[in-house]
């Protein structure tokens, strides 16, 4: 059994919901799933970062959505690399789930990249 942390940003609910349901449909039976709420993306590699020792994987999902100033920017770009640092250097799987939206009609046409997500950490734990 592989335990997987799903880390989800519950800033925009509704998107946060959809990319959680996406995921949990790719893990069989042989995963066991926790879930942990934070209030946006960029707090999702800290929580990460305190649980990588008690996970064999995880999942980031959360959504950004462009503003008028150059927030979005360093709020995607930070999480990113924050994400990609503590994958790199647990030499754990993070499947990045966390979408970036010019607008919410793309992000909610993007809810499934949650799944997206998944199959890439369910790719890396069978290599």
């Amino acid at each position: 059994m592989k335990k997987i942390l799903l880390v989800v940003a519950n800033y925009y609910q509704d998107i946060s919901k959809g990319l959680i349901q996406s995921a949990k449909k790719k893990f069989s039976k042989n995963y066991i799933l926790d879930f942990k709420e934070v209030p946006g993306v960029f707090e999702i590699p800290v929580v990460i970062s305190k649980n990588i020792k008690r996970y064999d994987g995880f999942l980031a999902l959360g959504c950004v959505i462009k503003g008028q100033t150059p927030h979005f920017d360093f709020i995607s770009l930070a999480t990113t690399n924050a994400i990609m640092d503590l994958s790199v250097n647990s030499k754990k799987p993070i499947g990045n789930g966390v979408i970036t939206c010019l607008n919410m009609k793309q992000a909610k046409a993007r809810k499934r990249k949650g799944a997206e997500a998944a199959d890439a950490v369910i790719s890396v734990l069978s290599h």
